[in-house]
C-alpha cells in the first residue's frame, strides 16, 4: 500500500477506469512500484447487470412429448443458484463444455456423475480450471453455452 500519497493516483485510477470501458473488461488489476515499500495496488471492478436468459435446452428429444406442461412452468420460475443441486461458478472466466473445440462434452443431460469429476471448464486469465461435481448424482439442466462468459456466483449446472 502507498506510504505517501501521489497525485497522479487518482488520474491513473481513472485511466484504468477508461481502459475497462473501452476494451469492454469487466475487472483489471495492477500494481505500481513507486519504489522500496512503496507501492499502489488497484483493482478495478465493473458489476453488470446480468439479464437471464432463457435456458438451452441440451435434452436429447424425448420419444413421447410431455402432456403436462404446466409442472415445469414454476421450475422455469425459479432461481436456478437457488437450487440445492445448483453448481456454481467459482470464478469469472469462459465456460467451456469440452476439453476442446469439436470435443466430446464432459456431461449431458442424463448423465451420472461421480464426486469430483469434471463438469466443465471455466477459462480465467489464460487458465483453464476444471469445475469438479461437489456431489454425485445426475446432471438435471445445463445453465450455460459452451465459449460464454459468466460471472462468479452464476449457476452453471444443476447436478441432483
Amino acid at each position: 500500500m502507498t506510504k505517501h500519497p501521489h497525485d497522479t493516483d487518482v488520474a491513473f485510477i481513472q485511466a484504468l477506469a477508461e481502459l475497462l470501458n473501452q476494451n469492454e473488461l469487466t475487472e483489471l488489476a495492477v500494481m505500481r512500484e513507486y519504489g522500496e515499500n512503496d507501492s499502489l495496488e488497484v483493482r478495478v471492478v465493473k458489476q453488470q447487470t446480468v439479464i437471464a436468459a432463457p435456458a438451452p435446452a441440451y435434452a436429447a428429444p424425448a420419444a413421447a412429448p410431455a402432456p403436462a406442461a404446466a409442472p415445469a412452468a414454476p421450475a422455469a420460475s425459479e432461481d436456478p443458484a437457488k437450487h440445492p443441486g445448483a453448481v456454481t461458478s467459482p470464478m469469472v472466466g469462459t465456460v467451456y463444455l469440452a476439453a476442446e473445440p469439436g470435443a466430446k462434452a464432459f456431461v449431458t443431460i442424463g448423465d451420472q456423475v461421480k464426486e469430483g469429476q469434471t463438469l466443465l471448464i471455466v477459462e480465467a486469465m489464460k487458465t483453464m480450471n476444471h469445475i469438479p461435481a461437489p456431489k454425485a448424482g445426475t446432471v438435471k439442466r445445463i445453465l450455460v453455452e459452451d465459449g460464454t462468459p459468466v460471472e462468479y456466483g452464476a449457476p452453471l449446472m444443476i447436478v441432483e
